[in-house]
C-alpha cells in the first residue's frame, strides 16, 4: 500500500514514525509551509517535516490546496492507495479527496462527535471531562463530520494537563492508525455515520489565559490551568506585576488552613476564600 501522509506537529510525527516502522510505503508527506517564531523569528520546520528530511521522504509545502490544480497533479502522479491525516489543520476539497481509490483518514483526538475543530484535547481539559479518545475516521468535505472507522476511550488524570494528555493520545492515536490502516489493506472495515448532533473544540485565544478569580471557582480556574498547559500558561497581576500558573492544586479546608497557618484575614466561611486556589 502505498501512502500519503499529511500533518505538522508532534502529533503527527508520532503516527508518522509508527506507519514507516510498520512497513507501509509512505510515498510522500504533505506539511505546514516553514515559518518564523520565536523572538529572534527564525524559520522552523514542522515536527514532520523534520522527521521526512531524516527518513529521505519527497516533501510537499502547499501555501493552499483549493485550487491548487499543480499541486494535486503531483499528488496525482505519486498514486498512493490510502491517505492518511493526522493535525494537518486544513479542510481538504472535493477534488483532492477523490484522488486515493482507499479514501482519505484522518486521526482526531476526542471520541468524535464531540469536540469536532482544531482543538479536542485542549477542551476536554478546560471542560474538566474525565474521559476522552481518539477517532479514526474517513473525511469529508465537512470539518470533522465524515464516517467513523475506529475509536478508542482514554480516561483524564484529575492533575493531567495539556500537554500529557497529548503525548498520551499521541501514542494511543498512532497505534489505532496503524491498526485501521492494516484492516483497510485487508477489506476488513466497517463505516458508522456520526450522528447529527456534535460539539465543537475551536481555537484557543491569548485573552483566555488571564484568571477570572470573580466569576470562576477553584475548579473551573484548576481546569484552566490545566488546559493551558503548556501552550501558553495562566496569569494573573499582583502589585503590577505579571505572575504565570503552571500548575495548581485545590484544597479541602483541613488542607486549606494547614497550609495558610491560620492566617487571621482568611474566613473559610466566605465565598471567596472557599473558591480560590493556594498556589506554591
Amino acid at each position: 500500500m502505498r501512502i500519503l501522509f499529511m500533518g505538522t506537529p508532534d502529533i503527527a510525527r508520532e503516527s508518522l514514525d509508527n506507519l514507516y516502522n510498520e512497513g507501509f510505503e509512505i510515498c510522500g508527506v504533505v506539511t505546514a509551509p516553514d515559518k518564523p517564531a520565536g523572538r529572534g523569528m527564525k524559520i522552523i520546520s514542522s515536527p514532520v517535516k523534520e522527521y521526512a528530511i531524516k527518513k529521505n521522504l519527497k516533501i510537499f509545502q502547499p501555501e493552499k490546496i483549493v485550487n491548487n490544480n499543480e499541486f494535486k497533479d503531483e499528488i496525482r502522479q505519486l498514486n498512493p492507495d490510502l491517505v492518511c491525516v493526522v493535525a494537518y489543520g486544513v479542510i481538504l476539497p472535493k477534488s483532492f479527496l477523490k484522488i486515493p481509490p482507499l479514501g482519505c483518514i484522518n486521526l482526531h483526538p476526542s471520541m468524535l462527535p464531540n469536540y469536532r475543530g482544531p482543538a479536542p484535547i485542549q477542551w476536554a481539559i478546560l471542560n474538566g471531562d474525565k474521559k476522552t479518545g481518539v477517532t479514526i475516521m474517513y473525511l469529508n468535505e465537512k470539518m470533522d463530520a465524515g464516517d467513523i472507522i475506529k475509536q478508542q476511550e482514554v480516561e483524564i488524570e484529575e492533575n493531567e494537563t495539556t500537554g500529557e494528555l497529548w503525548d498520551k493520545l499521541s501514542k494511543i492515536g498512532s497505534n489505532l492508525l496503524v491498526e485501521t490502516v492494516k484492516n483497510i489493506d485487508s477489506g476488513k472495515i466497517e463505516r458508522t455515520p456520526q450522528p447529527e448532533e456534535f460539539t465543537l473544540a475551536p481555537m484557543l485565544n491569548k485573552e483566555m489565559a488571564k484568571i477570572n478569580w470573580n466569576e470562576k471557582n477553584c475548579y473551573e480556574i484548576k481546569n484552566l490551568v490545566r488546559g493551558l498547559n503548556p501552550i501558553m500558561g495562566t496569569y494573573t497581576h499582583l502589585k503590577n506585576k505579571k505572575i504565570k500558573f503552571w500548575k495548581v492544586q485545590t484544597l479541602n479546608k483541613e488542607e486549606y488552613l494547614q497550609i495558610s497557618n491560620g492566617f487571621e484575614y482568611l474566613d473559610f466561611e466566605k465565598e471567596d476564600v472557599r473558591n480560590s486556589i493556594v498556589c506554591k
